[in-house]
Parts: structure tokens; sequence; C-alpha cells
């Protein structure tokens, strides 16, 4: 049985790689063990790990749900300097999506489900699985 799942990106700068990841996930760190890793958990059980080393080319993307894609991208160019990406969709899927890299080549994409109540479905079953757990 899965209950959890960690995904690790590499930095080649902790400091720099820290405050991007903290930037893009509007929090600080849940956990620094020790110099040069630190774990965000961006859902209950679902953990994102960064850590400085030589970043993994042709890895990923890394995708993350959220509500507004289109502002979502407003602020990641804005805040993060992040190059302006296309927003991409196909009528026979549900969801739209986007993909672009962080400064270390990592890629991370974004999307969104289509239908509002679609996202909601999501949160209540997500959050229905942990609280019955």
């Amino acid at each position: 049985m899965i209950y959890e799942m960690t995904v690790q990106v590499r930095v080649s700068d902790m400091t720099e790689g820290q405050k991007w990841y903290q930037m893009l996930l509007n929090k600080k760190p849940d956990f620094i063990p020790h110099e040069g890793f630190a774990e965000w958990e961006l859902i209950p059980g679902c953990w994102l790990q960064v850590a400085e080393g030589v970043p993994s080319e042709g890895s990923g993307p890394i995708r993350l749900g959220i509500v507004n894609l289109e502002a979502e991208r407003e602020r990641l160019v804005k805040e993060l300097q992040v190059e302006y990406f296309e927003i991409c969709s196909r009528a026979e899927v549900p969801v739209k999506w986007a993909t672009f890299s962080d400064p270390w080549g990592n890629r991370i994409g974004l999307f969104e489900y289509v239908d509002p109540s679609d996202t909601k479905e999501r949160v209540k079953t997500i959050l229905g699985r942990i609280c019955n757990s």
C-alpha cells in the first residue's frame, strides 16, 4: 500500500533554490533536516524536496494542480521572472495545463480543471481519504 510520496528536484545554489521554491509555493519549507536540503508538504502526504546538487536534465515535469492557471502564470512571470509560457488545452481533456522551467532547468507543470466542480470534487475526495484514514 502506498500512503505517501516524495518528489525531489536539485538546484546548484541552495540559498537561491530555497528562496525560489518558497516564492513558487507561497510558503516557507515545512522541514529542513540539514544544510542543502528543504522539504515542503504540498498536500498531506505529498512532499517536494529541494536538494543542493546537479539538476537532472530532461526529468519531469512535476505537475501541480491549481485553481487559476492564468493568474498563477502572471504571478510567476512577475515575481519569479519565469519566461512567459503557453497554456494548453484539448477538448477531450478535462484540464488545461502549462509547463515551465525553474532557473536550474527542472521542469514544472501546472494544471487546472476546466470545470470548477471537478476541482471541488477532487478536493473533497482527497480530504475524505485523509479524514477517513
